[in-house]
């Protein structure tokens, strides 16, 4: 695993993939899997990606290995252990609708591991104090908006445990024998609602047609997916316990999404929509 960054030639690849930030395509020789993102994501950024899925790796995280980092000349990305026969977890309820109850419940199951997981703090970032640089070092937000964010923050647990960053069942591939997390360049350590938060919102809030161009899902099926997916990672399906957690995600969503935002469009949200986020604080 190399930390140079090596050019590539896309004659060698087939795109097979789109996600919000990246494109990835495939070795036609089938050794590898190149990721490689918009050209407005930046070169460091997407080296630390990388250096991330490295750790999450050497960690023992079922994930593909990352080989080494890799530019067409434009875009920055990096090249992955090619997972041969593999469809994500959308792809197969896209695919096989009837299954979308199995999906959800194996992919609670896979999100409660891996919150269950020590964190390596020495290795991995908090999400939170990545949470604090956020807002103290961009100004994609109004004032009124950082200080609440802010302190929300300070009241928010450093908990060492493992967080995936963009926790949602596109990022979890399988070949029928082994289950792998992908897309780990936000992995870190800290509270499980930072996760829980952004695939709440994923389902719940992401307008339909984008649903459907990430996921190949629709907008209903997201819904059904979390109001089972949910109670499962609780362990229980008592209503009154279900919405206390629901709740317990709004701010931490509040303060995340701005940084989501930030991250796929490079654009602070509009004002009129933060003014309404602001009051889940």
């Amino acid at each position: 695993m190399s930390e140079a960054v090596q050019t590539i030639n896309l004659d060698d690849y087939i795109q097979t993939g789109e996600g919000g930030t990246a494109l990835t395509y495939t070795r036609k020789d089938g050794l590898s899997l190149a990721k490689l993102y918009q050209s407005n994501f930046e070169a460091d950024r997407a080296k630390a990606e990388f250096l991330t899925a490295r750790t999450v790796f050497q960690l023992g995280i079922p994930s593909p290995e990352p080989y080494r980092l890799v530019t067409d000349g434009q875009r920055n990305g990096a090249e992955y252990e090619l997972i041969k026969n593999k469809r994500s977890y959308t792809r197969i309820i896209s695919q096989e609708p009837e299954r979308l109850e199995e999906i959800s419940l194996k992919f609670a199951h896979m999100a409660r591991e891996l919150h269950a997981k020590q964190a390596d703090t020495t290795l991995l970032d908090s999400y939170k104090q990545r949470m604090e640089r956020f807002y103290r070092e961009k100004n994609q937000v109004p004032e009124d908006y950082k200080e609440r964010a802010l302190e929300f923050l300070k009241t928010v647990p450093d908990t060492p445990r493992c967080v995936h960053g963009d926790l949602h069942i596109g990022n979890i591939i399988t070949d029928g024998e082994r289950d792998l997390w992908i897309d780990v360049g936000e992995f870190a350590y800290g509270a499980p609602e930072w996760d829980l938060a952004l695939l709440w919102t994923m389902c719940h809030n992401m307008p339909a047609d984008r649903v459907y161009h990430i996921f190949h899902i629709t907008h209903e099926q997201m819904i059904t997916h979390w109001d089972i997916f949910f109670p499962a990672y609780l362990g229980t399906s008592d209503p009154q316990t279900i919405d206390k957690a629901t709740k317990r995600l709004l701010p931490y969503y509040a303060a995340k999404v701005p940084y989501i935002f930030d991250m796929v469009f490079s654009a602070p949200m509009p004002d009129a929509a933060l003014q309404n986020i602001m009051k889940l604080f």
